[in-house]
C-alpha cells in the first residue's frame, strides 16, 4: 500500500497517550510487561522514563513526539510489513509515518515473544 499525504497527517494528529493503552494491552495479553514496552519505545526514541511518561502526560500528537524523538541509528534495520505497509518503502516524504510503523513494528515483535536483544537490533 502506498501513503497519502491525508493520511500521513491523520497519524500525525493523532494523541500518542490515546494508543499507549492499546500498546500496553496488546503486548500484556501476551506475557510483557509495560516496562519491556517503553524499554523499546525509549530505544527507538532516544526518550529517558521521564520524558517519556511527560509526553503521555502532556497529550502530544505523534507529530509532537516524533519532533522531540533522537531516533536510533539502527531504526533502519526495522523492516517487515505493518497494517499492509512494507516499512522499507514507505517514501521519505513521510518520516513520521514510517517512525509510527517502525514503533508499531517493535511492538508487534515484542508482543509476539521476540527476544529484546533482536528487537532492539543489537549487532
Amino acid at each position: 500500500m502506498k501513503v497519502t499525504t491525508e493520511k500521513n497527517e491523520q497519524v500525525a494528529n493523532m494523541i500518542f497517550a490515546s494508543i499507549y493503552p492499546h500498546y500496553l494491552t496488546r503486548i500484556e495479553k501476551n506475557g510483557r510487561t509495560k516496562e519491556e514496552l517503553d524499554q523499546v519505545i525509549k530505544w527507538l526514541t532516544g526518550f529517558d522514563q521521564d520524558t517519556l511518561q511527560a509526553l503521555i502526560d502532556e497529550k502530544v500528537t505523534f507529530r509532537t513526539f516524533f519532533q522531540k524523538a533522537k531516533i536510533h541509528p539502527n531504526a533502519y534495520m526495522i523492516k517487515g510489513v505493518v497494517c499492509g505497509y512494507r516499512i522499507e518503502e514507505i517514501e521519505d516524504e513521510f518520516e513520521l509515518y514510517k517512525q509510527c510503523r517502525q514503533m508499531e513494528k517493535l511492538i508487534d515483535e515484542l508482543a509476539r515473544g521476540r527476544k529484546m536483544e533482536k528487537i532492539l537490533r543489537t549487532v
